[in-house]
């Protein structure tokens, strides 16, 4: 490291090398979504040599925002990097996995923890692919809770033997500009000494962003009086985005209690809004539902902390899913700086 470098904290040190050309670094994406996770590391430096997504829509929306990445719309379960030997010697496989479900174990049958057989494929996946770091993100559960304690030693068993170390940890996407309070199990590992260099992102706003100071100008877009007021009602942190079920349901902001938070904040969490209110809309949260007002796909893609540019492919509830089931940019991009300062002073 450079001497005006030094005193810096890790992530900072990272910051200060991102206008050279010579510190890009190179990702692998699994379950890549709608990119949130490979948005966040693209802004840290890691450009993805390959994103991975069973679902055609979320790879739709990749290519519409980054038409020159390379996308693949298969299975993870499927992908063998020998017929992708760009993969191999990576710098980062990044993994935003689906949620693993609290009652999951590992000895269970494949077809009731799918989940789980998606995390056990991404850790084997290093025996090929050989990056210098893995990150892999999901829900604390998986970090803190018992039930998770079979898989946890599966993962650190593959590790050991591999010549990576690790660390489990929970971070909060609020603390680092995201407007929400959104849990994120992580787990990091790496080749050689680079873990002794890893420190966990530290919080970047404090107080943390609000819902109505995120919202308000997009509230007003179409004319509405009230955004302000309505602002001021909901200048707290959101509960966590919920994106629902794939198969079933329409768009809506999650379950009964999640639905009663976004209500104290004037919002009605029953559905997604075609468009912002307009000048006529009556805001009214005493009525209940008819008077309060709906959030827009991109407004709950700013609540997650995507770009107001970031495009979403497919009809509206397919649009909600991709956003309420990705990982926050602004967390990948933390995470992805302390990443980058590990591997550079190791």
């Amino acid at each position: 490291m450079s001497d005006d470098r030094r005193g810096m904290s890790p992530v900072e040190a990272a910051r200060s090398a991102e206008q050279s050309p010579a510190q890009r670094w190179s990702s692998l994406q699994l379950c890549a979504g709608a990119g949130g996770l490979a948005l966040g590391l693209e802004r840290a430096g890691f450009d993805p040599v390959l994103l991975l997504d069973k679902r055609a829509v979320a790879c739709t929306t990749l290519r519409l925002n980054r038409p020159k990445w390379d996308v693949r719309n298969m299975d993870l379960l499927d992908f063998d990097p020998v017929d992708h030997q760009q993969v191999y010697d990576v710098d980062l496989v990044a993994a935003g996995l689906p949620r693993v479900q609290a009652t999951a174990t590992v000895t269970r049958p494949r077809g009731s923890d799918l989940e789980l057989e998606l995390l056990k494929a991404t850790i084997l996946l290093l025996h090929g692919v050989q990056p210098r770091a893995l990150l892999v993100e999901n829900v604390p559960d998986l970090v803190t809770r018992d039930t998770f304690a079979p898989i946890r030693e599966f993962v650190g068993n593959e590790l050991d033997h591999l010549g990576y170390r690790f660390s489990w940890f929970v971070i909060n996407a609020a603390d680092y500009g995201v407007p929400q309070d959104r849990k994120q199990g992580v787990l990091i590992a790496f080749k050689g000494s680079a873990m002794d260099a890893f420190a966990v992102p530290p919080r970047r706003l404090e107080p943390p962003n609000t819902v109505g100071a995120v919202l308000e100008e997009s509230m007003a877009a179409g004319g509405w009086s009230g955004a302000a007021e309505w602002a001021a009602q909901a200048d707290r942190i959101a509960p966590t985005l919920v994106g629902g079920s794939w198969e079933r349901g329409g768009a809506d902001l999650g379950p009964s209690g999640t639905k009663a938070a976004w209500a104290r904040m004037g919002v009605d969490g029953g559905t997604v809004a075609d468009e912002v209110p307009g000048a006529s809309f009556d805001w009214n949260p005493t009525l209940g539902r008819a008077g309060m007002v709906p959030l827009t796909v991109e407004q709950a893609a700013r609540i997650q902390g995507f770009p107001d540019d970031w495009q979403f492919a497919g009809r509206k509830t397919a649009r909600y899913r991709q956003v309420g089931h990705a990982s926050p940019p602004p967390v990948g991009e933390a995470l992805g700086y302390a990443i980058r300062s590990a591997l550079e002073v190791s």
